[in-house]
């Protein structure tokens, strides 16, 4: 399947209706994704509890295979090889579609298994991608409004999906495998139009097709790597602790997360605004110092027998402030050379996700007896990453990446 009639670079656009430019695209596939992805987390745990019956030690090996095709990330590297990153962007997000469709078909451990491994490439190689195609398609300069917006529509898509949840469950008595359906459907769909309206656009630089690993790119990586093990911690358990500890049904978990993408909604361009002011490195603090503070409450709700109300506050806090993880996509646009964009992506996703493979197994033994000590990992993480978040200068630019380094010496 080819995209629409013929190639046009991003210089000529503007000669383009608004709705067949590079912009609106990156609007749509923002569209696209969280229908599949936000109801496939919004019934995951309820889904696995109710109908699978996992414990603990489950869900920990389920998000563990559900990591692996991050860390192959750099796979896409090869597949640019043969493919333009625009296309590969919406066959992803066609196998995101494809797997969430078919979750109820495969209750079992085994079957699970399999179709979030599917989804998961779908979603990752889709993040990887698309993460280069917003880094070459917009200006530096209008970077973090741009994005900012694009996490809000994301946001409310995923706030339609949440609703959608909800109507199809409390009022319409659609189970689980007609709510998958429709949602994966709906993704594919969309990927599917986007093959026909756009026309295939050509980035202004020529992306390196290999691996690319450079020193002077090194606190990105470290900032990817903590990000992505503190992440899945969250990702993981807090979802996790609302059915399992406190017995939240699937309509008040699905409530919990409409509740977040309104706040995203409305904050993330002002995040945006806030980035583009503030800088990188004021915006990243604020987030790891927030992040920290919230997960020694977590555990504290374990410690000390806090309540579901805190925690339920707790959980929108989390996302507000990871919300502002953007800021990190925007610090490496300032650093990158233009060719390094679309294999770094690659590679920053695979470091991302190390930690992921592995923690989300291991610290299912570890919730098992001590639920408390998952929460106070995530937070040492968080101040880490805080410390990290203090190397980067106010101005980054190639050759100034850190506040060690001096502006026009790139390596």
């Amino acid at each position: 399947m080819a995209t629409a009639d013929r190639s046009i670079g991003i210089a000529d656009v503007d000669n383009l209706p608004f709705w067949r430019r590079p912009l609106f695209m990156l609007f749509v596939v923002a569209a696209a994704m969280p229908l599949s992805f936000a109801t496939w987390i919004a019934l995951l745990n309820n889904f696995v509890i109710e109908v699978a019956a996992f414990d603990g030690i489950d869900i920990g090996w389920l998000h563990t295979v559900r990591e692996i095709p991050g860390l192959l990330a750099v796979g896409v590297i090869a597949l640019l090889v043969l493919l333009r990153e625009q296309v590969l962007c919406l066959l992803s997000l066609i196998l995101l579609g494809g797997a969430t469709a078919v979750v109820a078909w495969f209750p079992g451990f085994e079957g699970l298994l399999i179709t979030t491994m599917l989804s998961s490439i779908g979603f990752h190689y889709f993040e990887t991608v698309n993460q280069s195609l917003q880094l070459q398609w917009i200006e530096k300069r209008k970077a973090p409004q741009t994005i900012g917006w694009i996490v809000a529509i994301g946001s409310f898509f995923s706030l339609l999906a949440y609703l959608g949840v909800i109507l199809a469950w409390r009022w319409l008595n659609i189970d689980y495998n007609g709510i998958y359906m429709v949602a994966g459907g709906v993704t594919i769909v969309l990927a599917l139009a986007c093959f026909v309206i756009f026309p295939r656009f050509d980035s202004p630089s020529k992306q390196v097709v290999r691996m690319v690993l450079r020193r002077r790119y090194w606190l990105y990586y470290a900032l990817q790597f903590m990000s992505g093990a503190r992440r899945q911690i969250f990702v993981v358990f807090a979802a996790f602790m609302m059915v399992e500890r406190f017995g939240f049904a699937v309509h008040e978990v699905t409530a919990l997360f409409i509740i977040n993408f309104i706040a995203n909604m409305v904050f993330a361009p002002v995040m945006g605004k806030a980035v583009g002011y503030f800088g990188e490195r004021v915006a990243l603090v604020f987030e790891y110092a927030g992040l920290a503070l919230v997960f020694l409450a977590y555990g504290g709700i374990y410690y000390f027998g806090w309540g579901a109300l805190l925690a339920a506050c707790l959980y929108i806090l989390d996302h507000l402030f990871f919300a502002l993880a953007f800021a990190l996509k925007t610090y490496f646009q300032k650093i990158a050379d233009p060719g390094d964009i679309a294999p770094t992506s690659a590679v920053a996703f695979t470091i991302n996700h190390i930690a992921a493979v592995f923690l989300p197994a291991l610290l299912g033994y570890l919730w098992i007896n001590s639920p408390e000590f998952v929460f106070m990992l995530a937070a040492t993480m968080a101040l880490v990453s805080l410390i990290l978040a203090l190397f980067i200068p106010r101005h980054p630019a190639p050759g100034h990446e850190t506040i060690f380094s001096q502006p026009g010496h790139a390596a």
